[in-house]
């Protein structure tokens, strides 16, 4: 029991004043000499702590005098952390972990006057950390994100509070917990409406561009039991696989399950060749959960009905910038936001708490997973279905703009404003086979800035490459292709559907791609997409997703500040100086409210 556990509870009942009459002289002195005999032994004999390793002290808003604990479920080895995920008790609700958690670290050493005794001999040190991030998952999970271990340290962490004395026998209790790696790992599921399961896993390595043969996947649905020998496992045939996606039908008693508003362990099952020993079906570790019903904490309910327009993205420390693209494109028209955040350490969830508190209808959702956006917006896609019927898949540095006619016969808008690209989706809505709008960007360079600009980017980038870079695209989800194939950029659709090239005259994305170097060098940390190398790596240097003639290393080239300038556009500045400007102190609606 946690130190601060046990005082709660004995301070819990009223205090009743002692009557000295009834306590002798005598039986006090003896009850104080026991109790000094007692300190004596538990110095002269370490007695250890009997407290579960792992199980971090929360509090509990609806539960006075009693501290419920967590327990470490899994763990996943990722390349620059150790995600620990912790199970919760879905009866007790408004769970919070407390704040001041360590990770705790083992490595074994050979005790000298031991050698030869094999483990007996070992003796344990152990290394802490603070954690990184703590985060409510899906309702069901916590996460709890960990430093990755140093070298010849073990990855099978432990968690405890701040100050508090990890017991010698701590690994002894933890040195059979697993540790699952990231490149072979079920990490996602999402039951997708009443019929199948949507599962993410790893190690699949089938082509990015491409439908591949689901024959050679099963999944495995574990019902689970009080007793888990007791665990009943069944199966079905995978009907699509792509990427890291694969999609299989429920069996019916997986269904029965989840109609009791119950949790089912997902995994999948692969046949794989080996040489000399024909096909062996391989079962892929998993901490991939489908669960019955549809949690209040990540759905916006509509009154009036599916949102026309929403927007989804994955970010990473995006906390200064994401209140200027929120408020912008909410003023063209976009209804409901979906933020998966990918292991943000710079504020970004207050930020977001702040926008929904402001009715911009904004939910952020917790995406640990690395290096997979394509999968994270297939996840979206599923997550979006029930709440939206377009939703636009782009970048935080990526705006809409709607030029001006610049030539006879260019297609323009009349008069753009206030909800223009709501009201350009909802008129193209009515064609019965249009499932996807695709629409060219521009990139932008850092337009002779040497810092960071204080009213946004949409007013501090003003010169652009001459050419357009690839496009991004407003999506039909019901269009949509089973499979969730998708390039970041577009998806696949259905038989029956097909894309519209929007017209450059009409609407444009202004990508601000290629900042001032303060900004725009945390791009070499990591990528985001699967398939695109990280610019570390000596891979495709002459690819558009790279900044030509950049390299591998985060140096800043010679004149910085001038380069990717070929052409001076102030339009989506002028624009937005017309429209959102304060008349009277001339600030943008980010810039006041951030004052505020």
């Amino acid at each position: 029991m946690d130190t601060r556990k046990r005082k709660r509870v004995l301070k819990s009942p009223p205090s009743v004043p002692l009557n000295t009459n009834h306590l002798p002289v005598r039986s006090l002195l003896i009850c104080f000499s026991f109790f000094l005999f007692l300190l004596f032994l538990s110095h002269l004999f370490h007695i250890p702590k009997r407290n579960v390793p792992g199980l971090p002290v929360l509090s509990d808003s609806g539960s006075r005098g009693k501290l419920p604990e967590l327990r470490i479920k899994n763990r996943v080895l990722l390349p620059d952390s150790v995600l620990v995920i912790l199970t919760v008790d879905r009866e007790v609700q408004h769970r919070h972990l407390s704040e001041g958690m360590d990770c705790i670290y083992h490595q074994l050493m050979l005790n000298g006057s031991n050698r030869g005794k094999g483990v007996e001999g070992m003796r344990d040190k152990v290394d802490v950390h603070p954690v990184l991030s703590v985060d409510e998952y899906d309702g069901y999970r916590w996460l709890v994100r960990c430093p990755e271990p140093v070298a010849n340290y073990s990855a099978v962490v432990g968690l405890r509070q701040h100050q508090h004395h990890v017991a010698e026998d701590d690994w002894q209790k933890e040195r059979n917990g697993t540790v699952h790696k990231w490149d072979m790992v079920t990490y996602e599921a999402v039951r997708d409406g009443e019929e199948s399961a949507v599962l993410f896993v790893k190690g699949l390595n089938l082509r990015p561009d491409r439908e591949s043969d689901p024959s050679r996947f099963i999944c495995h649905f574990e019902l689970g039991s009080t007793k888990k020998s007791e665990n009943v496992v069944l199966t079905s045939k995978a009907i699509t696989a792509a990427q890291e996606i694969v999609r299989c039908p429920l069996p019916e008693k997986v269904k029965q399950k989840l109609g009791k508003m119950e949790r089912v362990e997902v995994t999948i099952g692969m046949a794989s060749r080996v040489r000399g020993r024909g096909h062996l079906h391989q079962l892929i570790p998993s901490v991939g959960n489908i669960y019955g019903g549809t949690k209040s904490n990540e759905t916006k309910i509509n009154k009036i009905g599916k949102y026309e327009l929403c927007a989804c993205t994955m970010v990473w420390n995006q906390a200064s910038t994401i209140r200027e693209w929120i408020m912008y494109h909410a003023w063209l028209g976009v209804q409901r936001w979906f933020i998966y955040d990918n292991n943000s350490d710079d504020h970004l969830k207050d930020v977001i708490v702040e926008l929904d508190e402001e009715n911009y209808n904004v939910t952020r959702h917790v995406w640990p997973w690395i290096k997979s956006q394509e999968a994270g917006f297939s996840h979206c896609a599923l997550k979006a279905r029930d709440e939206c019927s377009w939703v636009v898949f782009f970048d935080v540095d990526e705006f809409f703009y709607f030029p001006p006619p610049r030539h006879q016969g260019d297609r323009a808008i009349a008069n753009p404003g206030q909800n223009t690209l709501h009201e350009l989706v909802g008129n193209l809505s009515s064609s019965a086979t249009i499932g996807e709008m695709r629409t060219t960007c521009y990139s932008f360079g850092p337009s002779g800035l040497n810092s960071v600009p204080v009213q946004g980017v949409t007013l501090g980038y003003t010169c652009r490459l001459q050419s357009p870079e690839r496009h991004k695209s407003i999506v039909r989800l019901r269009a949509l292709d089973d499979t969730l194939l998708n390039s970041v950029h577009h998806f696949r659709l259905k038989k029956g559907f097909t894309y519209l090239n929007l017209p450059q005259g009409t609407i444009l994305i202004n990508h601000y791609k290629y900042q001032v170097w303060e900004n725009f060098k945390a791009k070499f940390y990591r990528r985001v997409s699967t398939y695109v190398a990280d610019w570390q790596e000596n891979q495709n240097e002459g690819s558009r997703d790279r900044a030509p003639g950049l390299g591998t290393e985060a140096i800043e080239p010679p004149n910085w500040r001038l380069k990717f300038c070929e052409v001076w556009d102030t339009g989506l500045r002028d624009f937005v100086l017309a429209n959102l400007a304060d008349p009277t102190t001339g600030l943008l609606p980010w810039q006041s409210l951030a004052r505020q």
